[in-house]
């Protein structure tokens, strides 16, 4: 990484990314991709599984899991500039499948920007799970706390480069946590989610020696009744024992409603947040609104605002890079994300480019002021 607080800007990046983005609006329309090209990609992703079982037998299928993602990222702030090229996610594991409706995951999460012998980082998915019915399945040991609209979408499928700010703010972003879970879906408009974690942030499988959080997750979708393609709405409730020794954020608890709605080529996401804190936090609620176009079936628009607003002085983080030029905290938060998407082959093969502008104001006036534009493009990787 380049970082530097000195008078350079970053302007030509972003008109040479808004010219790009332009350019792929104008052109990619056009095409669509055929059988030809989801055949050739269906061929390739099949090398993934390892082994299947067409008989009985305890071990039915065995196959290869994990995500590449490479990032450049370019900043122009008034407190600094940043020009960064990464290897944003690495992640490889296995998936295996059982009889009985048994089933079990091990990724581990690896650094490509470091020496070979300090690449591992940590676990990610270490569980068990059995799934009798869609109605239920329990899963144990180390899985993803997901909650808040994007904490509960996979960084594979998110449809901006980052997550919003609301949820780096809100969710645990460590995500991975050893616990038990119940999810299912009970009918054509009902699912749920329970569970109870560890709040050990542990680079294996974890224990409880700090405290617990529990995550309850109740969505109901309308799309029958109001014949749109998607219409699910959200509630997530998170309840955390106060402990000094938790990993996690100081929120005792924190609630958030979201939603996802899409019909023919348009859609929007949204999501209203608040977290109660404890110790030096202090309270945060905010609001995320994601409009999206989807032009054609490998381009997609997206818009994003995000607002957050902390209850005193030094409430609020700043998002991913941002924060790489201000480390201090904030009150007041405000973004305009504009990005586009090309899908090569959906989500598991994307290239996606987005310019931000931020704005974060800090009553305290210790170093947490922030306002100024980026521009961020990336390869994301999954199988």
């Amino acid at each position: 990484m380049n970082q530097q607080h000195g008078p350079r800007r970053c302007i030509r990046p972003i008109l040479t990314g808004v010219c790009f983005c332009l350019c792929l609006f104008r052109v990619v329309p056009l095409a669509s991709a055929n059988d030809g090209d989801r055949a050739a990609y269906d061929r390739l992703w099949s090398h993934t599984q390892l082994y299947r079982n067409p008989g009985e037998g305890m071990l039915q299928s065995l196959a290869l899991s994990g995500r590449l993602q490479a990032d450049a990222a370019w900043f122009d702030t008034d407190q600094g500039d940043l020009d960064e090229r990464d290897w944003r996610r690495f992640r490889f594991g296995f998936t295996a499948r059982f009889s009985n409706d048994w089933a079990a995951q091990l990724e581990g999460d690896f650094d490509l920007n470091a020496s070979a012998g300090d690449s591992y980082q940590r676990l990610t998915d270490a569980y068990v799970s059995w799934e009798p019915s869609p109605a239920l399945e329990a899963k144990f040991l180390k899985q993803s706390a997901g909650f808040t609209l994007d904490g509960a979408t996979s960084s594979k499928n998110l449809l901006a480069l980052e997550r919003s700010n609301l949820t780096d703010n809100l969710w645990f972003t460590a995500e991975y946590f050893s616990g038990a879970t119940l999810a299912g879906t009970l009918d054509q408009h009902w699912t749920y989610k329970a569970g109870v974690f560890s709040t050990d942030d542990d680079d294996g499988v974890g224990s409880f020696d700090a405290s617990y959080f529990t995550l309850t997750r109740l969505a109901y979708n309308l799309a029958g009744d109001l014949g749109l393609k998607n219409a699910e709405i959200t509630l997530d409730f998170v309840y955390q024992q106060e402990d000094a020794d938790n990993n996690t954020p100081d929120f005792s608890n924190v609630v958030s409603l979201n939603s996802k709605w899409e019909d023919g080529r348009w859609g929007l996401w949204t999501d209203t947040a608040a977290g109660r804190g404890y110790a030096d936090q202090r309270d945060v609620w905010g609001a995320s609104l994601m409009p999206f176009y989807n032009a054609s079936e490998r381009l997609q628009l997206v818009l994003r605002y995000t607002y957050l607003r902390g209850d005193g002085k030094n409430a609020l983080r700043l998002g991913r890079y941002n924060k790489d030029i201000v480390s201090g905290r904030g009150d007041r938060y405000n973004e305009m994300y504009a990005g586009l998407n090309l899908y090569f082959y959906s989500h598991k093969l994307k290239w996606q480019t987005g310019i931000q502008y931020t704005d974060m104001s800090d009553r305290a006036n210790d170093g947490g002021a922030s306002r100024g534009w980026g521009l961020t493009t990336g390869l994301r990787l999954y199988w």
